[in-house]
């Protein structure tokens, strides 16, 4: 029998291999003069997400080489933008001391120290004429007098419970007073902020002024708030301006059985070997306010906080800010309710805007409907 293996000294296997790939070259060559078969595939390419980082991959590698460059520059830019924001704070403590005579004022106001004059309490409200034309006015005249009347002959000296009140109006501080915290911020006076000196690292501290109580000695409980204006290092383009990074609290004197940041519990202990049971007693941490004040520090060791801690440091610096920013030049804002109010319609807006273009749409699709109804 012949054998077929070898044509011409060239293996079968061999010649019947090329005769595939020139048949699928040909086949290939038919596939893609075909228009539809093209615009398919050009479909398919163009529905592939392509990633910022995937067409960086792409470019030639002296793109690439100018691309770092641009990253030196903008390192550069947020170095510059840390300085912008030294100055600010240098700002901050130059008008600081310009709004502090008047916040001084407000406290003498507060405590009843000194009464306003007639022209330091003059104020007309937005709705003083509409209330004017009101059909009732007369009646209103008439309680309200009767009010003034009662309010006079109680006399309370200043204006008796402002911080508090203010912590109750705003939910960020509400939330963190206990029911056994109520009676000693009720002896809150005066919160202030004071800014680090010229010189020194970027910082700020709350001081929150008491008068004479039962609770503790302390006249002022202070907290210290410390910020960067620094890009990091490992992450320069993170930086979006200072950032609070650590707190720190004081020591509170309590007096003897006031301290509400602590509970006495009663535990059970059994006796191993004689089986005796003893009663013990034991101080175990208590929510309350005053925790503010024994903060939990940020890690300086390079160790990184569980995810509860991180969030809980993240909610004081929150807090910090908020005092800072806006409850101490704003505060009777915020004891009247009316910074709360505006905040509150600011968010009501938006979502009445929402609310009114998702009916726009649902008028569109009505009249959609009526131009082409459904059989």
């Amino acid at each position: 029998m012949a054998d077929n293996s070898f044509s011409d000294g060239v293996p079968a296997d061999s010649v019947e291999a090329a005769k595939n790939a020139s048949n699928t070259e040909k086949l290939t060559d038919q596939v893609m003069q075909n228009p539809q078969v093209l615009a398919a595939l050009q479909e398919r390419l163009d529905n592939v997400s392509h990633t910022p980082s995937s067409y960086i991959e792409t470019l030639p590698k002296a793109v690439k080489r100018r691309i770092n460059a641009l990253k030196q520059l903008q390192v550069r830019c947020a170095h510059i933008e840390a300085k912008f924001y030294e100055e600010v704070h240098d700002l901050e403590r130059k008008y600081a001391a310009l709004y502090q005579p008047l916040f001084d004022k407000r406290r003498e106001f507060i405590t009843g120290d000194v009464e306003p004059t007639d022209a330091e309490s003059e104020w007309h409200s937005e709705n003083e004429e509409e209330e004017k034309l009101a059909g009732d006015m007369k009646n209103k005249v008439v309680i309200a007098e009767k009010e003034a009347a009662a309010a006079e002959e109680l006399n309370p000296k200043g204006i008796p419970e402002f911080w508090f009140t203010i912590f109750r109006n705003v939910d960020m501080l509400s939330e963190l007073v206990q029911e056994y915290d109520e009676p000693i911020l009720k002896h809150l006076q005066d919160i202030k902020v004071k800014f680090s000196d010229p010189g020194q690292p970027m910082s700020f501290v709350l001081e929150f002024h008491f008068e004479p109580n039962d609770y503790f000695t302390n006249p002022v409980l202070t907290k210290t708030y410390k910020m960067k204006s620094e890009p990091d290092k490992a992450d320069p383009f993170s930086f979006e301006g200072p950032e609070i990074v650590d707190c720190d609290g004081c020591t509170i004197d309590w007096k003897k059985g006031k301290n509400v940041t602590v509970k006495t519990i009663k535990k059970k202990q059994k006796h191993k070997g004689r089986g005796t049971v003893r009663t013990i007693t034991k101080q175990v941490p208590n929510e309350s306010f005053f925790n503010f004040f024994n903060p939990l520090k940020a890690s300086g060791d390079g160790e990184s906080l569980d995810e509860d801690s991180e969030f809980t440091l993240a909610s004081d610096f929150e807090i910090g800010h908020f005092f800072r920013e806006r409850i101490v030049p704003r505060a009777v804002l915020y004891f009247t309710g009316e910074a709360i109010e505006d905040d509150d319609n600011f968010e009501e807006g938006e979502e009445g805007e929402e609310e009114e273009l998702e009916g726009d749409e649902e008028a569109e699709d009505e009249d959609d409907a009526e131009i082409n109804p459904k059989v």
